[in-house]
């Protein structure tokens, strides 16, 4: 079904890979990424004027390799800027020894096997709904994002950041947060970002006037 058959309420249809007519380098992730350790929800895009949205996988996940079972979940209306890498479990070096270097993975004598380069994974790496995550940002493996959160240009992020934070740098650092505690709260009750998408265009001006009383009525 096209874009225009789903009808004006409705908005872009989140299977559309490029949802933006004539403008090639910004693409919805979720028809373009077919992998089990990949999760990706509806609206997120990628905007890669290079390489465009196809390569997101290719350019962007680093050292993701099945048989380790970390995920990458990425939640629903996030905005990828081009050079983002997420750095996944695959990276980890063992620290315990002597040396750092992989002999495990080479085998042919050098596989390791009591197991032990398992204690330096991390877990999956989560990013929440509605993140902004900035140009050539590192998020590294087994962190989480919080819904809502952004994450500035060329920040290194290897801890986790709360719903709504904003942090910049290398190492990351929690520069504000985007409202208060309350507002948070009440805002994460709502997950408007879950909505049905006909819901969310007839409370867009609630969203981008941070209406959250409005919202809160339309969500009863």
């Amino acid at each position: 079904m096209s874009d225009l058959q789903k009808g004006p309420l409705n908005g872009p249809n989140p299977n559309s890979i490029h949802p933006m007519d004539g403008y090639r380098q910004v693409g919805f992730l979720k028809p373009l990424i077919d992998r089990p350790n990949v999760e990706i929800g509806d609206y997120t895009y990628y905007d890669d004027p290079v390489a465009g949205p196809e390569q997101f996988y290719e350019r962007c996940v680093r050292y993701h390799h099945e048989f380790l079972g970390d995920r990458l979940i990425i939640g629903r209306f996030c905005a990828i800027a081009s050079g983002v890498q997420f750095i996944m479990n695959g990276a980890n070096h063992r620290l315990d020894g002597l040396s750092t270097y992989p002999f495990a993975i080479f085998a042919k004598g050098w596989q390791d096997t009591d197991d032990k380069w398992k204690l330096g994974l991390r877990g999956d790496t989560v990013i929440g709904n509605d993140v902004w995550i900035g140009t050539d940002a590192t998020i590294m493996p087994g962190v989480t994002i919080g819904d809502g959160a952004i994450i500035g240009s060329k920040a290194v992020v290897a801890s986790d950041v709360p719903p709504y934070g904003i942090v910049v740098g290398n190492p990351q650092k929690l520069v504000k947060k985007r409202f208060d505690d309350e507002t948070i709260r009440r805002l994460l009750a709502i997950a408007w970002w879950n909505w049905p998408a006909a819901r969310i265009t007839a409370n867009l001006e609630a969203i981008r006037g941070a209406d959250v009383a409005a919202l809160e009525g339309a969500n009863n």
